[in-house]
């Protein structure tokens, strides 16, 4: 691997909660990250598929297309024991394309009680994928990215009876992290920073990062 200290990586995602997480896990970093903002002409990607990994792959490999550049994408859901997995991949359109996040804890709050069981037991699950070239020749070259990391965590927890806490953004103010007796929307966000889902996949591509870049 050559990347080079000040390599260029768009976080591929419009959502604003997912971009501060992953600034502030790799700020320390040698690199420019970037917004998807800057990136008017882009187009966004379709994430048709069915597990977390093609997903992020999906995204990764077409952001850094249209881009130009390295992109840091991921996929997570929310998977619940008594609903048999779901939402899962489906987390972000549990309640319809456009819901917001309330609108989806509401129905998942409704869905589990419906389901009449004491089962709470639920995890986040995260698979965050690094697609790009390895050197600046390859770039220039118009070479097609390619997958370069891929770094898979999650956070085992349960669903709360309510919404409690106003972190975070998603299922976090019901979602209860073994261990622990707040919800991600109640606890401290450098707690969040350290045992969440995202945090632990975002460590693995610091590791990553740290090392490659170390070797220019």
């Amino acid at each position: 691997m050559i990347l080079t200290p000040g390599v260029e990586i768009v976080i591929a995602t419009h959502n604003p909660g997912k971009v501060r997480e992953v600034r502030e896990a790799l700020y320390s970093l040698p690199i420019q990250l970037r917004d998807l903002g800057e990136f008017p002409h882009v187009s966004s990607v379709a994430e048709i598929g069915e597990t977390y990994r093609e997903n992020a792959l999906l995204k990764a490999v077409g952001y850094a297309k249209q881009t130009g550049v390295c992109a840091l994408a991921d996929d997570s859901g929310l998977e619940v024991d008594s609903l048999g997995g779901m939402p899962g991949v489906l987390s972000a359109r549990f309640a319809g394309e456009n819901a917001s996040d309330r609108d989806r804890v509401r129905k998942l709050l409704t869905t589990v009680a419906l389901a009449k069981s004491p089962d709470r037991r639920a995890r986040f699950v995260c698979c965050m994928v690094l697609a790009g070239w390895q050197s600046k020749r390859e770039q220039l070259d118009n070479a097609e990215p390619q997958l370069l990391k891929v770094a898979e965590a999650k956070c085992d927890g349960e669903i709360s009876f309510e919404e409690r806490g106003t972190n975070g953004f998603g299922f976090d103010p019901v979602f209860v992290p073994r261990g622990f007796r707040e919800t991600f929307g109640e606890l401290p966000a450098a707690v969040k920073a350290r045992i969440s889902h995202r945090a632990r996949a975002l460590a693995v591509v610091h590791s990553f990062l740290d090392h490659n870049l170390a070797q220019t």
